[in-house]
Formats: structure tokens, sequence, C-alpha cells
């Protein structure tokens, strides 16, 4: 079939079978969880990379860096708008729905233990001031950037880079070529990667099932429940009407990213489709300078769907130990978990580690009411994934819409599947750019 031979429906097809087989063989399919976790080390593999070729690219191809520093400021605007709203948006779902009410936790008998290192962690990174956090995007050395991992600090070099390759002018032409070159080589090396898809949804899908049961939500099925609702009224309430006001359709922009959210869904990872968004979001019409400027800084401090479950989680945790909140505490919840939120990228087990740094900071609500999630933490890891994909997509149009760096044409023949459309403007493309004499 002509379904199955697509990425799209082979990832589906790996997504039933890795259900299948973690229900009918849980301990084989546990095993299978070097598949998940090869296959985004894979991908991280080649993030540094990518994201320094499409950032030098875009910023020396922008050639005003005047733009380039209005981009970055009109990204970062809207980033702490939206987060604060979604932060917003998870207090208001947990006080109308009382998740954790009749719960009647004794935070005293829960174990503790299994919370240490997330808190050790978490304190680590609560106390981390300011100066500390700036210090941190500072590579010790121009490789280290990229040796580890950091997107942060590889955008930094990037965008330094990139600026002083415009500057030195015709000098720099032949980096600038071999910098085009290499974007192309790791483009193609991601798309051998992104063939083994299938492979590393099935892993990652069959140990999830395997490991923790089909039958894992029902123990705080309301709290996850709660917050894939959470997560839709994000999407398609909040995003969909900013994306409307830009001009374009929420709904086709997820399925021009079908195969990107489902690679998401079945490893609970947005880092795992980074490098194929920056090149559909480039396709779409949007310039590169945008590209590469707004979704990796957007990966660190535009986590919408991870916003909501800050709040969400941490009401629910005072609702289920019969905590009450003042409202200065819950102030204090928003305020606190927009600066922690900043810190999630690259922190391991991200989500309960900057939860409780956030909990940490608001001493009426007792940390160890953290193991309350842990068993649930990965399904609604899903939904955190694959919400704060879309937000930075999002995001990317808007800025892009907002700094009219987008070709509204193209856009729209892209969404509306119109390979015709796209064929048609791409051979009038090459003649404008034939006829002003440069390269197609």
């Amino acid at each position: 079939m002509r379904f199955f031979k697509s990425l799209f429906g082979q990832i589906v097809l790996a997504m039933c079978i890795g259900v299948v087989v973690g229900m009918m063989y849980p301990a084989f399919a546990q095993s299978l969880k070097p598949l998940g976790d090869g296959f985004i080390k894979l991908i991280k593999m080649l993030i540094p990379c990518i994201v320094f070729c499409v950032v030098v690219q875009g910023i020396h191809g922008a050639g005003e860096l005047k733009k380039v520093g209005r981009v970055g400021l009109k990204a970062l605007i809207y980033f702490e708008a939206v987060t604060t709203v979604a932060l917003a948006l998870g207090l208001v779902l947990a006080y109308v729905f009382h998740p954790g009410a009749g719960m009647n936790i004794d935070a005293a008998t829960l174990n503790a233990s299994a919370m240490s290192n997330y808190v050790n962690t978490a304190n680590t990174v609560r106390n981390t001031g300011f100066s500390e956090f700036l210090m941190k995007l500072i590579p010790s050395t121009a490789v280290s950037a990229f040796t580890s991992g950091d997107v942060l600090q590889v955008l930094l070099f990037s965008v330094l880079f990139g600026c002083a390759l415009s500057l030195v002018g015709e000098r720099a032409a032949p980096v600038a070529t071999l910098i085009d070159g290499l974007a192309a080589a790791f483009f193609k090396c991601m798309s051998f990667i992104i063939k083994l898809a299938p492979l590393g949804v099935f892993g990652a899908i069959a140990f999830t099932v395997g490991k923790y049961g089909i039958g894992s939500l029902k123990q705080l099925g309301m709290l996850v429940l709660l917050f894939y609702g959470a997560v839709a009224i994000l999407v398609f309430g909040i995003l969909g009407t900013i994306l409307r006001m830009a001009g374009f359709n929420i709904l086709k922009l997820i399925g021009y990213l079908r195969e990107e959210l489902l690679i998401v869904l079945g490893t609970a990872s947005s880092d795992s489709v980074l490098p194929q968004v920056m090149r559909k979001l480039k396709y779409l019409g949007i310039k590169d300078a945008t590209v590469g400027l707004v979704i990796p800084t957007g990966y660190s401090f535009n986590l919408d769907a991870f916003s909501i479950y800050l709040t969400l989680a941490a009401v629910f945790i005072a609702q289920a130990t019969n905590t009450p909140l003042a409202g200065s505490d819950l102030l204090a919840i928003l305020a606190i978990a927009l600066i922690t939120s900043k810190g999630a990228h690259g922190v391991p087990g991200s989500a309960i580690v900057i939860l409780a740094a956030t909990l940490t900071a608001i001493p009426a609500i007792p940390v160890v009411g953290l193991v309350l999630v842990l068993s649930v933490d990965w399904f609604m890891g899903i939904a955190r994934a694959a919400g704060n994909l879309l937000g930075n997509c999002v995001a990317t149009v808007v800025v892009a819409a907002w700094e009219k760096d987008i070709d509204r044409e193209r856009a729209h023949a892209v969404l509306n599947d119109n390979r015709a459309a796209i064929e048609r403007y791409d051979a009038e493309q090459l003649k404008l750019d034939a006829a002003a004499g440069q390269p197609g």
C-alpha cells in the first residue's frame, strides 16, 4: 500500500506494533529501549552542526545586522507573552477542575527516596542566579559549544560567527560557500537517520507499554486527561488564534508537520525533530535568519506546554496533599515558574527537576508530592513535547510574518499541498532570480 511506503505510514505502523509487543511481551519490550534512545542520540549528534550552519547562513544572507537583532528581540517578546499565558492557563484549569481534590494524601507517608536525585539537581537549578545563567551561555571554547550539545551555547557562537562573516565581506565568501556545502551534507546525513524513525518510535513505544502498561494512566487519569485538554486548548485555542491573526491555519500547519509530530509522540522528545522542522519551515518560505534564530532559542525560552505542566502539577500536588494555597502562593508559583521554565532544556529529567526547583521556592507545597506525578510523567511528556514543538513552529511563523520574512504565496501553496502551485511558483521565482542576475 502507498500509505505504508510513506514515512508517516511507517511511523503509524511502528506505533501500533510497539503497543502490541509491549502488551504481549512486556519483558522483551523493555529491552527495546535502546532503539528509541539510540535514534534520539543520532539526531542530537547532528543538531549543533545544523544549527550552526543554518544560523550562520541566515545572518550572512540577511545582510543587515540590525534586522537580525530586531528578529531576536521580537522573538523574545513573543516568548515571554505566550509563556505567561500558558502558565496562567495551567493555574486556571487546576482551580476549575480540582484534579487533586479528594486524594487526601499524607505527605509524610510518601517515599522521598525516589525524589532525592531530582531534588538535589533542582536545588542546583534554583540556586543558579542570573549571572550564573549568563555565564552558562558562554562556552569554554568554540569547540566545547558543540561537544556539550548545549543549543544556546552553539547559538551564541553561531550568531557571533555569522555577524563577523557579514562584516568581513568578500574575503569571507569562500567560508560562506564552505558552510553552504556543509549544511547540505549535514541535512543529507539527517535524511539517512530519519529513515530509522519507525524503528526508534517502535522501541520507545514498546518499552513504555511494556514497563508501565496500558492501565498505568488510571492512577492519575484526571491529571493526565486535564493536561492533554490544556495542551489542546493551547494549540487550537491560543496558538490557533495567534496564527490566524498572522494569516495562517493551525490545522494546516499540523498537517504539514504530521510526520515530525508522530516522531515526537513516539519518542516524547522534540529534540528528535529539530533539524527536520528547521528545514520544513525554510521550505515553507521563511527566511533562514528567522528560522535559525527563533527555533533554537525557542527550545529553551518558549516551552509553552511545559509551562502549563509546571503550574498545573504544582497546584495538583497542593490539592492532593490538602495544602491550602493563598493568593500570594499562586502569584509566587506563576512568577517562579516563569523563571525556572527557562532552564528546562538540557537538564536531565528536566520536567521533574524544574518542577522540583519551582516547588522548593514555595515552602507551602511539599516537594515530596512530586512522587505522585512521577509515575505518569512520561505520558504527560508526550503532550509536553508535541505542544512545545508546535508552539515554536507557530512562533517562527508569527515572528516571520511580523518581520515580513515569510513568502505568503509560497507558504499557502505548501500548507495546502498544492504541488502545481508550488512548481509554478518555483519556476516563476527562478525566472525572477535569473532576470536579477542571481544564481537559481
